[in-house]
Protein backbone atom coordinates (compact mmCIF):
# COMPACT_ATOMS: atom_id res chain seq x y z
CA UNK A 1 0.00 0.00 0.00
CA UNK A 2 1.17 3.51 -0.85
CA UNK A 3 -0.43 6.70 0.36
CA UNK A 4 -0.24 10.45 -0.19
CA UNK A 5 -2.50 13.51 0.05
CA UNK A 6 -4.59 15.22 -2.59
CA UNK A 7 -5.33 18.93 -2.27
CA UNK A 8 -8.89 19.22 -0.92
CA UNK A 9 -10.06 21.16 -3.99
CA UNK A 10 -8.92 18.27 -6.27
CA UNK A 11 -10.64 15.43 -4.35
CA UNK A 12 -13.87 15.77 -6.33
CA UNK A 13 -11.98 15.65 -9.62
CA UNK A 14 -10.08 12.51 -8.57
CA UNK A 15 -13.25 10.73 -7.46
CA UNK A 16 -15.42 11.92 -10.36
CA UNK A 17 -19.17 11.90 -10.72
CA UNK A 18 -20.49 9.00 -8.60
CA UNK A 19 -16.92 7.63 -8.36
CA UNK A 20 -16.49 7.20 -12.12
CA UNK A 21 -12.91 8.53 -12.35
CA UNK A 22 -11.70 6.50 -9.37
CA UNK A 23 -13.34 3.34 -10.77
CA UNK A 24 -11.76 3.93 -14.20
CA UNK A 25 -8.27 4.30 -12.68
CA UNK A 26 -8.81 1.15 -10.57
CA UNK A 27 -10.05 -0.82 -13.59
CA UNK A 28 -7.20 0.25 -15.89
CA UNK A 29 -4.44 -0.27 -13.31
CA UNK A 30 -5.77 -3.29 -11.40
CA UNK A 31 -5.57 -1.43 -8.09
CA UNK A 32 -7.86 -0.55 -5.19
CA UNK A 33 -8.00 3.14 -4.25
CA UNK A 34 -9.37 4.63 -1.02
CA UNK A 35 -9.80 8.41 -0.89
CA UNK A 36 -10.73 10.12 2.39
CA UNK A 37 -12.89 13.06 1.28
CA UNK A 38 -12.31 14.89 4.58
CA UNK A 39 -8.50 14.87 4.68
CA UNK A 40 -7.59 14.15 1.06
CA UNK A 41 -5.55 11.12 2.13
CA UNK A 42 -5.26 8.56 -0.67
CA UNK A 43 -4.32 4.90 -0.22
CA UNK A 44 -3.44 2.87 -3.31
CA UNK A 45 -3.37 -0.92 -2.91
CA UNK A 46 -1.48 -2.94 -5.53
CA UNK A 47 -3.21 -5.71 -7.43
CA UNK A 48 -1.43 -8.55 -9.24
CA UNK A 49 0.86 -6.16 -11.13
CA UNK A 50 2.88 -3.78 -8.92
CA UNK A 51 3.39 -1.51 -11.94
CA UNK A 52 -0.34 -0.76 -11.81
CA UNK A 53 0.10 0.82 -8.38
CA UNK A 54 2.81 3.15 -9.71
CA UNK A 55 0.65 4.11 -12.70
CA UNK A 56 -2.39 4.78 -10.47
CA UNK A 57 -0.30 7.00 -8.19
CA UNK A 58 1.07 8.90 -11.20
CA UNK A 59 -2.43 9.50 -12.59
CA UNK A 60 -3.70 10.70 -9.19
CA UNK A 61 -0.62 12.89 -8.76
CA UNK A 62 -1.26 14.45 -12.20
CA UNK A 63 -4.88 15.15 -11.21
CA UNK A 64 -3.64 16.70 -7.96
CA UNK A 65 -1.38 19.03 -9.99
CA UNK A 66 -4.31 20.39 -12.01
CA UNK A 67 -4.74 18.03 -14.96
CA UNK A 68 -8.18 16.83 -15.99
CA UNK A 69 -8.71 13.08 -15.56
CA UNK A 70 -8.68 12.60 -19.36
CA UNK A 71 -5.28 14.28 -19.70
CA UNK A 72 -3.92 12.44 -16.64
CA UNK A 73 -4.96 9.08 -18.14
CA UNK A 74 -2.32 9.63 -20.86
CA UNK A 75 0.14 8.31 -18.27
CA UNK A 76 -1.42 4.84 -18.56
CA UNK A 77 -0.16 4.43 -22.14
CA UNK A 78 3.35 3.58 -21.00
CA UNK A 79 5.21 6.01 -23.24
CA UNK A 80 4.40 9.23 -21.35
CA UNK A 81 5.68 10.50 -18.03
CA UNK A 82 4.78 13.14 -15.46
CA UNK A 83 7.25 15.85 -14.50
CA UNK A 84 6.54 18.53 -11.89
CA UNK A 85 8.57 21.74 -11.69
CA UNK A 86 8.34 23.71 -8.44
CA UNK A 87 8.29 27.39 -9.48
CA UNK A 88 9.25 28.57 -6.00
CA UNK A 89 12.31 26.30 -5.86
CA UNK A 90 13.34 27.27 -9.39
CA UNK A 91 13.05 31.03 -8.86
CA UNK A 92 13.02 31.63 -5.11
CA UNK A 93 10.56 34.46 -5.65
CA UNK A 94 7.87 35.95 -3.41
CA UNK A 95 4.09 35.53 -3.79
CA UNK A 96 3.99 38.60 -6.02
CA UNK A 97 6.85 37.26 -8.11
CA UNK A 98 5.11 33.90 -8.34
CA UNK A 99 2.05 35.51 -9.94
CA UNK A 100 4.31 37.28 -12.46
CA UNK A 101 6.20 34.08 -13.31
CA UNK A 102 2.96 32.11 -13.74
CA UNK A 103 1.75 34.88 -16.04
CA UNK A 104 4.92 34.55 -18.15
CA UNK A 105 4.46 30.77 -18.42
CA UNK A 106 0.77 30.97 -19.35
CA UNK A 107 1.05 34.07 -21.53
CA UNK A 108 -1.62 36.49 -22.65
CA UNK A 109 -4.89 34.56 -23.17
CA UNK A 110 -2.88 31.31 -22.75
CA UNK A 111 -0.76 31.93 -25.85
CA UNK A 112 2.59 30.82 -24.41
CA UNK A 113 1.15 27.69 -22.86
CA UNK A 114 -0.65 26.81 -26.11
CA UNK A 115 2.52 27.29 -28.19
CA UNK A 116 4.53 25.19 -25.71
CA UNK A 117 1.97 22.38 -25.83
CA UNK A 118 1.59 22.46 -29.62
CA UNK A 119 5.29 22.58 -30.50
CA UNK A 120 6.45 19.98 -27.96
CA UNK A 121 3.44 17.65 -27.85
CA UNK A 122 3.45 17.96 -24.04
CA UNK A 123 0.35 18.57 -21.89
CA UNK A 124 0.92 21.33 -19.34
CA UNK A 125 -0.82 22.46 -16.15
CA UNK A 126 0.10 25.51 -14.09
CA UNK A 127 -1.40 24.96 -10.64
CA UNK A 128 -0.46 26.45 -7.30
CA UNK A 129 3.31 26.78 -7.11
CA UNK A 130 4.01 24.14 -9.74
CA UNK A 131 4.14 23.53 -13.46
CA UNK A 132 3.25 19.93 -14.34
CA UNK A 133 4.07 18.33 -17.68
CA UNK A 134 2.93 15.06 -19.27
CA UNK A 135 4.76 13.80 -22.34
CA UNK A 136 7.43 11.61 -23.88
CA UNK A 137 10.93 11.98 -22.39
CA UNK A 138 12.40 13.82 -25.39
CA UNK A 139 9.44 16.21 -25.52
CA UNK A 140 9.64 16.82 -21.76
CA UNK A 141 13.30 17.82 -22.14
CA UNK A 142 12.42 20.46 -24.75
CA UNK A 143 9.47 21.79 -22.72
CA UNK A 144 11.58 21.87 -19.54
CA UNK A 145 14.29 23.90 -21.30
CA UNK A 146 11.72 26.36 -22.72
CA UNK A 147 10.17 26.79 -19.26
CA UNK A 148 13.64 27.29 -17.75
CA UNK A 149 14.27 30.04 -20.27
CA UNK A 150 11.02 31.76 -19.27
CA UNK A 151 11.83 31.36 -15.56
CA UNK A 152 15.25 32.95 -16.15
CA UNK A 153 13.56 35.91 -17.83
CA UNK A 154 14.33 35.21 -21.50
CA UNK A 155 12.11 37.12 -23.95
CA UNK A 156 9.14 35.14 -25.23
CA UNK A 157 10.40 35.61 -28.80
CA UNK A 158 13.66 33.81 -27.91
CA UNK A 159 11.70 30.94 -26.35
CA UNK A 160 9.43 30.66 -29.41
CA UNK A 161 12.51 30.64 -31.69
CA UNK A 162 14.07 27.89 -29.54
CA UNK A 163 10.87 25.80 -29.76
CA UNK A 164 10.66 26.27 -33.53
CA UNK A 165 14.33 25.25 -33.92
CA UNK A 166 13.71 22.11 -31.84
CA UNK A 167 10.64 21.27 -33.92
CA UNK A 168 12.65 21.57 -37.15
CA UNK A 169 15.41 19.35 -35.68
CA UNK A 170 12.82 16.71 -34.74
CA UNK A 171 11.32 16.77 -38.25
CA UNK A 172 14.79 16.40 -39.80
CA UNK A 173 15.50 13.48 -37.47
CA UNK A 174 12.27 11.75 -38.54
CA UNK A 175 13.04 12.35 -42.24
CA UNK A 176 16.54 10.93 -41.73
CA UNK A 177 15.14 7.77 -40.14
CA UNK A 178 12.72 7.29 -43.04
CA UNK A 179 15.51 7.72 -45.62
CA UNK A 180 17.65 5.02 -44.00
Amino acid sequence: MKYFRLPKERIGVAVGSEGAVKREIEKRTGTKIDIDSETGEVKVFAGDDPMGQILAINVLHAISRGFSPDRAMQLLGGDKYLEVIDIEDATGCSEKGLVRIKGRIIGEKGKTRRILEETTGVSMSVYGKTIALIGRPEDLATAREAISMLLRGSPHSAVYAFLERKRREAKRQIAKVWRE
